[in-house]
């Protein structure tokens, strides 16, 4: 539900337009991680945490972490300060392959939490520790580029967006990590794909037509295309162009409003 309350927030609390399609793809990628979720299998029973590190030194698992860092490594160091501040998709890629680690240390965490718990000597077992340094560094990286992503961008975009990024990188790292992918039947294979097309459907509505006035209200003028549907915009730092041509003769300078 926080894609849903988010944009309802954001809304209210903050003065961001979220028009129909908007809405449309909030709750399209909501039913889509919603399918993805029903038809994934089960996480594999592990409950000591000599199991988990067996699991964390596969090479399977190693080189999709490899590959996880490669790319957080390649948007942090060099696309993040070029194209940062005008991609939204940056910080939150970012957050959400930092995800994958955050959701894999609290797995170990709580099995270590359940040994303590228990009388194990889990506090003499290195892995807690690594563990603990993973969450504490991924989950802080993850709040700074939220932030940075949330001070430039929509926060009706913000959410959703990385609601769904995060969701298909956790689903995909618990398969791997677990290898979920062998017990999945046919038809969780097929809801699986077909949720993740639906996340894609509504990702694509909620950000290629943001900037359009479309409402219930004016819905049957734009489909009859009766008239132009008229552009508006929503970013926290916005130049608008003020310019009316019935008033103002063409050779005249035109004037300009900055809203900040």
């Amino acid at each position: 539900f926080s894609v849903l309350y988010s944009a309802i927030l954001s809304s209210y609390l903050l003065g961001e337009r979220l028009n129909l399609l908007g809405k449309l793809g909030c709750m399209l990628s909501l039913v889509g991680s919603t399918v993805m979720v029903i038809h994934a299998p089960e996480d594999e029973e592990v409950t000591t945490l000599d199991e988990m590190s067996s699991k964390l030194k596969e090479p399977g698992f190693l080189t999709y972490a490899v590959i996880l860092l490669a790319v957080c490594f390649l948007l942090i160091f060099y696309l993040a300060p070029r194209y940062g501040q005008s991609n939204i998709l940056i910080y939150l890629t970012i957050c959400s392959v930092i995800g994958a680690f955050s959701v894999s240390s609290v797995k170990g965490l709580g099995i270590a939490i359940k040994g303590f718990f228990a009388g194990r000597p889990v506090l003499q077992h290195p892995l807690t520790w690594i563990l603990v340094i993973t969450l504490v560094a991924s989950i802080t990286t993850q709040i700074n580029y939220l932030n940075k992503s949330l001070d430039i961008f929509n926060t009706s975009l913000v959410f959703p967006i990385y609601y769904v990024l995060f969701t298909t990188i956790v689903i995909t790292t618990s398969i791997i990590l677990f290898k979920e992918w062998v017990t999945m039947t046919v038809i969780d294979i097929i809801g699986t794909v077909c949720g993740f097309l639906t996340i894609i459907l509504g990702v694509f509505l909620l950000h290629a037509f943001k900037d359009m006035d479309v409402s219930l209200g004016n819905l049957p003028q734009v489909l009859q295309g009766g008239q132009q549907t008229p552009v508006t915009r929503d970013d926290k730092n916005i130049l608008i162009e003020v310019d009316n041509s019935s008033i103002a003769p063409e050779d005249k300078p035109k004037v300009f409003m900055i809203y900040t």
